[in-house]
């Protein structure tokens, strides 16, 4: 096979089978060479300077990297990703730039900084670094790839604030730092009033140890999730085409619903926010609720407090939203019980009361989404809600008929109280004082009325007897 073509073969794609072992690449005039989804291992072999496309990932190749690779001038395309290759990044990669537009170095071993000699004119749109053991700050030599779509630098050691600069990019669309040492605030201190990452769709800063205030100022900037120009993509993917037009797809790992999840490709129509496992504090801003096309959103593990939006309620495009493990307060809004798409939700461990929303997609939702919430109640969770209503007034009924009264067996025993005390105090009086005139002459009185009642009625009826 390697004696075949030897000095015409351009374009060799042998991937997804069980091959193991790679010597070296005698074919001088390659241009395209996939050994992706192989066993093989060993140290690296490096192809012809005619190189234009170089796939080996998801092999078990090791060892260092060797700068030989840098003489391939045109290399367009380099996917090193999932295998167990070490040692620092070659410096040299900085000078690729000219011509390399898709960089996949993701699970491998790499440690060091990374490379600050991407140059002027940098032509990368993909540079994906994400799990390795890279440390020290981000090289603002970043910033001169200007076209760069998709940075991802999670799942390192990288201990650095937060790169606001990296929001003057005016292509970026995916910005991952998750699972790093990043700390500081978000807080925007320019006055300057262009926007901060007015493309980006996925923007992930989750288990770091950022603090302060949520980002308003980059918030009310991110364009392509409000909605502002809408934007039809030609493609339903992200990702990069080389000299023969074939396509290669942009990956990533995000968590979606609780789950963490490797997209293969990255839909064009992805919304995420995930800020979650860091130490934000303060309220939820009001300002969320002009996210639109926002599909996910996680703020869980923070600390923040004060009420839920009822403006995440606008969010229509909305698919799971996680605001669990904060300090949160007051009740459920009611809005969010009519979000057509969500299908999962976690509130639990805040410090929410009142009555959960009930109907359409909050009938789907189980008890594990409010636990630690002690004051919700109503389905799903076993605590029923009070709810006391106000009773009817006392008045006559439309048909004329009584009202029917009931008096308590307190009621009773008050008044039963008042008139023994009542009595108590008049004997008093009259064993103390004897008769009293006032009681005497009442008595008497009514005594000689009720004798001349009698007689009047006596004569009358004498009278008719004789008539």
């Amino acid at each position: 096979m390697q004696e075949v073509g030897n000095g015409s073969l351009t374009y060799l794609n042998v991937s997804h089978n069980s091959l193991t072992e790679v010597e070296h690449f005698p074919w001088k005039n390659i241009e395209v060479l996939d050994l992706s989804s192989n066993f093989i291992s060993g140290n690296l072999p490096i192809p012809a300077s005619t190189i234009n496309v170089f796939l080996i990932s998801n092999n078990s190749f090791n060892g260092e990297v060797s700068s030989l690779i840098c003489n391939a001038t045109y290399l367009q395309i380099l996917d090193l990703s999932h295998n167990y290759l070490s040692g620092t990044i070659p410096q040299c990669f900085g000078n690729l730039s000219y011509s390399l537009e898709f960089l996949n170095l993701k699970k491998n071993k790499f440690y060091g900084t990374i490379p600050p000699t991407f140059a002027e004119g940098c032509q990368l749109s993909n540079l994906n670094l994400n799990g390795n053991l890279l440390e020290g700050p981000l090289t603002p030599s970043i910033l001169n790839c200007r076209g760069l779509e998709v940075l991802d630098l999670g799942n390192n050691k990288i201990n650095d604030t937060f790169p606001h600069w990296l929001g003057s990019l005016p292509y970026l669309q995916v910005l991952v730092l998750k699972s790093n040492h990043m700390h500081g605030s978000l807080r925007v201190n320019s006055s300057k009033s262009s926007p901060f990452f007015s493309k980006i769709q996925i923007f992930d800063l989750s288990s770091n140890y950022f603090s302060g205030p949520l980002p308003v100022r980059y918030i009310n900037s991110f364009n392509a999730i409000i909605n502002l120009k809408k934007q039809d993509s030609a493609r339903p993917y992200m990702g990069v085409q080389d000299f023969t037009s074939a396509f290669y797809a942009y990956s990533i790992g995000i968590v979606m619903k609780g789950r963490d999840r490797e997209l293969v490709k990255i839909f064009t129509m992805w919304m995420i926010i995930d800020l979650s496992n860091n130490q934000f504090e303060g309220g939820i801003p009001n300002v969320i609720g002009k996210l639109n096309l926002l599909k996910g959103f996680n703020l869980s593990h923070n600390n923040l407090n004060g009420d839920i939006p009822t403006s995440i309620g606008n969010l229509t495009s909305l698919e799971w939203l996680d605001l669990s493990s904060n300090r949160l307060s007051g009740t459920i809004p009611n809005r969010l019980a009519d979000l057509p798409f969500l299908s999962s939700l976690n509130v639990s461990e805040n410090q929410l009361h009142g009555q959960i929303p009930q109907g359409k997609q909050f009938n789907t939702f189980g008890n594990d989404s409010y636990e630690g919430n002690k004051g919700l109640c109503g389905f799903p969770v076993s605590k029923g809600c009070n709810i006391i209503e106000p009773a009817p007034p006392n008045v006559l009924e439309k048909d004329g008929s009584k009202p029917n009264i009931a008096f308590g067996w307190k009621v009773v025993l008050i008044g039963y109280g008042c008139g023994v005390v009542f009595g108590m105090f008049v004997g008093y009086v009259v064993f103390q004082t004897g008769k009293p005139k006032w009681l005497v002459n009442l008595v008497e009185n009514q005594h000689e009325k009720r004798q001349r009642r009698k007689s009047k009625k006596g004569n009358r009826s004498s009278r008719r007897r004789r008539i």
